[in-house]
């Protein structure tokens, strides 16, 4: 979708689209529907608070801060401005579903509002942060549903492209020793390695090939990037979860090989969507104790990944939910405004 399409006359558009405008339209001129918003924002604030709490019940905040002060100072600055480069870079994320959809919002609420779903995302899953939270704030910076759509499908297709080129380079090129009880093998994982390469490679043909078209497949819109956008994808995803390891890697004290580090990191996040674990509480530990055990003693492995999450997942969750009660607090006091000027 282009600028030109977003600023469209309505009496361009296809009847089923008028009628769709009209109808909210309506709607938004009855009184229950402003009570039913607002009903929708009381349980929208209850869900989250109800799953914050679960989440925190299962963290050991005094074990998390316990591994924190243990960890060097060095290391721990090190650690700490790794996890800020990585969340700056994913923040970056949307900007490209900016090009692509051709809105208007300006760079610094585009980053805000992504940095705020992806630090969610991380503790809650991301049907609530991924996706709930970019429905909430897009839609109260004025962007349509099948707009704000595009820009999850764009950011959630980025993370995933770079994964797999990295994931299957690793898998092919260094892969991990397997425990004996992994009956998977150092050749199962390199024929999957294989897979995930092919997948990447046949993307980045398609671009090359087919990038910049759309196609209309049961009334969805199918989007191809031009060739250069989908290598700059592939790129910042890779650099992304580089840096997440990098910040595993010096919490550990290089104990371990970032190569090794990486690849564990990588088989933990996918098996932390499988699971369906906010956060992937719990597996991620499951997933380094089990693979690397026999390298580094449990208690150091499970130190560092206590410091990973206070640092990477619980301190960007809170400077999120503060950045999200501002967003909440500007929305409110504008409403008023912008119904004032509407109203003549």
């Amino acid at each position: 979708m282009t600028s030109r399409a977003l600023r469209a006359d309505p009496r361009e558009l296809p009847p089923q689209r008028r009628e769709a405008g009209a109808t909210r339209s309506k709607l938004s001129a009855r009184p229950w529907w402003t009570w039913a918003r607002r009903i929708f924002t009381l349980v929208f604030f209850a869900a989250v608070a109800a799953l914050l709490w679960r989440y925190g019940e299962h963290v050991d905040w005094e074990e998390v801060w316990s591994s924190v002060r243990e960890t060097p100072r060095p290391a721990l600055m090190i650690a700490v401005a790794l996890a800020a480069a990585s969340h700056l870079l994913y923040s970056c994320f949307d900007l490209l579903g900016r090009r692509y959809t051709g809105h208007k919002l300006r760079t610094r609420t585009v980053m805000a509002i992504n940095f705020i779903s992806y630090a969610f995302n991380l503790t809650l899953g991301s049907i609530v942060g991924g996706v709930g939270f970019r429905y909430r704030l897009y839609k109260q910076a004025g962007l349509a549903n099948g707009v704000i759509a595009r820009i999850v499908s764009m950011s959630m297709l980025t993370n995933w492209l770079g994964y797999k080129l990295l994931a299957g380079l690793l898998f092919i090129f260094h892969p991990l020793q397997l425990p004996p009880s992994w009956h998977m093998g150092t050749y199962g994982l390199q024929w999957v390695g294989l897979v995930l390469v092919a997948i990447s490679g046949a993307y980045i043909v398609a671009c090359v090939r087919m990038g910049d078209r759309r196609w209309e497949v049961r009334g969805h819109e199918l989007y191809l990037p031009p060739w250069r956008m989908a290598i700059l994808q592939m790129g910042i995803s890779c650099a992304n979860w580089m840096l997440m390891a990098g910040v595993v890697y010096v919490l550990l004290q290089r104990a371990v090989a970032y190569t090794d580090v990486l690849t564990v990191l990588l088989m933990g996040a996918i098996a932390g969507v499988f699971a369906h674990v906010p956060g992937g509480l719990g597996v991620y530990e499951f997933i380094f104790v089990g693979l690397l055990s026999h390298r580094v003693s449990e208690g150091r492995l499970l130190a560092a990944l206590l410091g990973y999450r206070a640092i990477y997942y619980i301190v960007p969750m809170l400077v999120a939910g503060a950045m999200y009660l501002l967003f909440e607090l500007q929305h409110r006091h504008a409403s008023p405004m912008a119904t004032a000027v509407k109203a003549p």
